[in-house]
């Protein structure tokens, strides 16, 4: 009964253009920007109805709250009072990266056959920092059966960032696996925000079998050139692996483990003379879905800047000519989401298993969007200029706006989380 199930994280009315992630090349190229709340979140309606159809099971992550009053008056102050800063890091949309929201280890792979879940703690970045205990209360409730285990977040100062740094290969989703956590060294011109640390605690804590467990440091290269996250440059799917060829520090070390211990691996590199790792970033081209649709085709969702790439789609139509494991691609436009330096594998959280278990108000099918699409349309802001995250009728709208969603999804609960 396991199936992979995405669960995409609603784009928040908050969505603005701060430029609050260094090393996030697109986030701090578009600092300043007008933002349009109510467009990227309906590209992301928009994207999950592709995902249907596609036959996959879609499900859904709502808004935290925001701003964030918790958060400001553990720091003794209060959204009015802030300073600037501390304004931007409250009222921040980031939690709709749901790759972000934990990391993920299906019940075929754990030692007591449950699918664990650990929240990452995104203590590198401070307007990330303080979402962990409302995703906490979320993936509580949505994975509340006792075949689940939700676990807190590794301590500080050991950053944590997620499904985002975290890959699976298996013969199928319901099969054992190899999990693969890929970890940053510091000491370039931008933050290593997965330390290994981490890793290797969310490993034990989720009780993998060591043999089964491999531990990869990023190449240094990719983290400089902007890839602030693994998802960047790498994606895996089932038995396919899916990088650019400088996407680790130790690629042939990392290939040879795979092969020994999953020999029917399928490793897809995309060469650096054919796809430089500018334009890897630049287009997100591996910060892509790489999932199995219901004819049993991989296939890679793309956003449009990779279309829009003419080196990424020469390489693409060629490894679809070449009868490679990828067999399609779909392009989505989410380039509101793509300008804050996010695309379609930043917005979702990978979950493998019998989406019986899972509350049901996180999930959904086309009605159930339509609802959530109704919302949006009448309450999220059409535009945030730059100098607007003071402006007290704002505030009032976008608390009004995710109130207006949670009672639609009936998660009232979630409300004062």
């Amino acid at each position: 009964m396991i199936r992979e199930i995405n669960f995409d994280g609603i784009i928040g009315p908050s969505h603005n253009y701060a430029g609050l992630s260094p090393g996030n090349l697109a986030a701090t190229h578009n600092a300043g920007a007008t933002a349009r709340p109510r467009a990227a979140a309906l590209q992301g309606i928009a994207k999950m109805r592709a995902n249907l159809a596609l036959g996959l099971v879609q499900g859904i992550l709502p808004p935290h709250a925001r701003p964030d009053d918790r958060w400001l008056a553990a720091l003794h102050t209060n959204y009015a009072a802030a300073p600037a800063h501390l304004k931007a890091r409250s009222f921040s949309a980031s939690p709709m990266w749901a790759a972000n929201a934990a990391t993920v280890s299906p019940a075929p792979d754990t030692a007591d056959g449950r699918c664990h879940l650990t929240v990452a703690n995104l203590v590198t970045m401070p307007h990330r920092s303080h979402e962990w205990p409302e995703t906490l209360a979320q993936l509580r409730l949505a994975f509340a059966h006792p075949g689940f285990a939700v676990h807190p977040p590794v301590l500080a100062p050991f950053g944590d960032e997620g499904a985002a740094n975290h890959m699976r290969l298996a013969a199928s989703h319901d099969a054992p696996g190899i999990e693969i956590f890929v970890y940053g060294e510091s000491g370039g011109r931008f933050p290593a925000r997965q330390h290994r640390e981490a890793c290797e605690a969310v490993a034990r804590a989720h009780r993998l079998d060591p043999a089964h467990v491999l531990f990869v440091e990023q190449s240094p290269e990719a983290i400089a050139a902007g890839a602030f996250h693994n998802d960047v440059v790498a994606v895996a799917n089932e038995r396919t692996l899916f990088a650019h060829e400088q996407a680790f520090a130790d690629r042939d070390g990392l290939y040879a483990a795979l092969r020994a211990r999953m020999p029917a691996v399928e490793i897809v590199e995309v060469p650096a003379v054919r796809v430089s790792l500018e334009n890897a970033i630049r287009s997100y081209l591996f910060n892509a879905q790489l999932v199995t649709a219901a004819s049993g085709a991989q296939t890679l969702i793309v956003p449009a800047e990779a279309r829009a790439n003419a080196a990424v789609w020469s390489w693409l139509q060629d490894h679809l000519c070449g009868n490679g494991p990828i067999r399609a691609v779909e392009v989505v436009d989410v380039r509101e989401s793509m300008a804050n330096g996010g695309g379609p594998a930043c917005l979702r959280l990978r979950v493998a298993c019998d989406p019986a278990l899972v509350d049901p108000r996180f999930l959904v099918d086309n009605g159930r969007l339509d609802a959530i699409a109704a919302v949006i349309e009448a309450h999220w802001p059409e535009r945030i200029e730059a100098g607007a995250i003071g402006d007290a009728a704002l505030i009032d709208q976008v608390v009004t706006a995710r109130r207006a969603l949670l009672t639609a999804l009936d998660l009232v609960e979630l409300i004062d989380r």
